[in-house]
């Protein structure tokens, strides 16, 4: 708890900066929320961490704007962001197989539905760039630091359960003659094995326009991080990515000139 304080911390420093700064066009407070598209990157050639594709999840926070010099800023958020990813089809499983007629240790397969949601406390902190008049747009890059706030593995689907990817050998118990049938639904909790920090960059544009005392905004961004999350190597070796689409809107604050 004391880690995610700490980013609070500084996000909340940073605001109340721009807050108690008086810039002619800024600086900007406000909030934004919209929708987070992740997706776990990890080697193709690993069994547990191929084939995972995007979900989506929550993503909103607090905003500031703190002009520097001309068309240059600095864009400080505070945010909760769903990452993780969807895994569909034949995959590894983990399980008890002391009641199965194979060797201890076999890795087994089975077909089912495997969502992993991992949530953060992220602050990006990034170097803006704004073109235009009365309907601007803008360009951002920059580095961003998060913390895991939960993490966690749902599965769905009943499947029996094979010896191979391909399916071909599925596991029978005697003197049954047919494979029989396992409920895989559960949600476990994985955030223990999983780094706790995560950093990387981010970057991407969108569009400003004044409405009313303030301005809405629309921004669309990628994010790549950059360190593995498991804490055992033998768990996979992934890194996160995402895409996140955000409308906000943000209020001109301290002393205008």
């Amino acid at each position: 708890m004391k880690r995610i304080y700490s980013l609070i911390v500084i996000a909340a420093g940073v605001l109340l900066v721009a807050a108690g700064s008086g810039f002619a066009d800024g600086p900007y407070l406000g909030v934004h929320a919209g929708i987070s598209i992740p997706d776990i990157r990890g080697s193709q050639t690993d069994i547990f961490t191929k084939n995972f594709t995007s979900r989506q999840g929550p993503y909103f926070g607090l905003t500031a704007d703190i002009p520097l010099t001309g068309r240059f800023s600095l864009a400080v958020d505070l945010n909760y962001v769903s990452q993780g990813g969807l895994r569909r089809g034949m995959q590894p499983i983990t399980m008890d197989t002391s009641q199965l007629p194979i060797p201890p240790g076999t890795l087994i397969y089975a077909d089912f539905r495997n969502e992993t949601i991992l949530d953060y406390l992220e602050v990006p902190v990034m170097a803006r760039v704004t073109f235009g008049s009365k309907l601007r747009f803008f360009f951002d890059l920059g580095p961003y630091a998060g913390y895991l706030v939960r993490g966690k593995a749902v599965t769905k689907g009943i499947s029996a359960l094979y010896l191979d990817e391909a399916g071909t050998m599925p596991i029978i118990i005697p003197p049954d003659t047919e494979p029989f049938q396992v409920d895989l639904g559960a949600t476990t909790d994985v955030k223990d094995s999983i780094h706790p920090f995560n950093v990387g960059f981010a970057g991407g544009g969108g569009l400003i326009l004044p409405v009313g005392p303030g301005q809405i905004v629309l921004e669309a961004r990628f994010q790549l991080g950059l360190g593995d999350l498991q804490k055992d190597p033998q768990d996979g070796n992934t890194q996160t990515g995402a895409v996140l689409v955000s409308l906000g809107y943000m209020l001109p604050v301290g002393r205008h000139r």
